[in-house]
């Protein structure tokens, strides 16, 4: 079996050394959509240095911190783990934010593989990674779902179920967020270099007619919108975000995102808006402090 349960969860942690600085969290927001308009000063605090308020992070800027496209993603390089990119899916993501982020730092991500679940006809790798401040305490912790068609069957635990359904009732807040038509090609740059971001050929080779926004883009999009209307635009504010990644969207679609206030924080689901509402992000809360 390509992925090996017990040497995959038993192997020691992976530790990367991870840089970052002002240019790569302007980068990553303006990624997102920030510094619309550009005159803005709630948007200037994502994008300019020189606001009275300082630079702000949003905590999912930790998971491309140090240009890796996303911290944590070692799954395919550590023991037990031999799969073919082409039938893995990013299925979830979780992030606690244990302080702000700096703008910028030195850092290092701890990485392991928690657990491998037994889907059916999918295994859900659950990878786990901490990203330590120079002093050594966590900044944050990110967990990630690794949807791996094909691998399944093999007689382990299901999991756990970490369905979160939206409220039975109306949104308290519904927001339809405009996209670029090159906006994969600039969170490209955060470091994820993922053709079927990019490439038409690749995407027609994966069942899409055009290249798809990525997932952790939209899901820092969405974290963006609640934290600028709900919790003034400040970011340390947020302290646990989640989401599952319910399907696909195209950069120059509408992200149209439904956010309910609920007594375990702001739920939220998004979709697209010109097809039908067509699910982008299901399951999604965030968690002020």
């Amino acid at each position: 079996m390509p992925i090996d349960v017990d040497k995959a969860t038993s192997a020691p942690p992976v530790r990367t050394e991870v840089v970052w600085d002002e240019r790569d969290v302007r980068l990553y927001h303006l990624a997102l959509g920030a510094g619309a308009p550009e005159t803005d000063p709630r948007e200037l605090r994502y994008v300019f240095e020189g606001h009275e308020r300082g630079l702000q992070v949003l905590p999912t800027f930790g998971v491309v911190a140090g240009g890796t496209g996303g911290v944590g993603f070692q799954v395919f390089d550590l023991p037990g783990v031999d799969i073919d990119l082409a039938a893995v899916l990013h299925g979830g993501q979780e992030i606690t934010a244990h302080r702000p982020l700096p703008a910028a730092a030195r850092g290092t991500a701890v990485t392991r593989v928690t657990d491998v679940y037994d889907k059916g006809r999918a295994a859900v790798i659950v990878q786990e990674s901490t990203l330590l401040g120079e002093d050594g305490a966590p900044l944050l912790t990110q967990r990630n779902q690794i949807f791996v068609h094909g691998e399944g069957g093999f007689g382990g635990d299901r999991g756990p179920s970490d369905r979160l359904p939206a409220p039975d009732r109306a949104p308290d807040l519904l927001l339809e967020i405009p996209t670029l038509r090159q906006q994969a090609l600039l969170y490209r740059l955060t470091g994820d270099w993922n053709p079927l971001h990019a490439d038409p050929a690749t995407a027609r080779r994966a069942g899409y007619d055009r290249p798809v926004l990525h997932g952790l883009c939209t899901f820092g999009m969405a974290v963006k919108a609640v934290t600028d209307r709900l919790l003034d635009a400040d970011t340390s504010a947020v302290a646990v975000c989640r989401t599952r990644f319910a399907g696909v969207f195209h950069p120059g679609e509408t992200l149209r995102l439904r956010v309910w206030d609920t007594a375990d924080g702001y739920r939220l689901t998004a979709g697209a808006a010109e097809r039908d509402d067509a699910p982008v992000l299901t399951d999604a809360l965030i968690t002020p402090r």
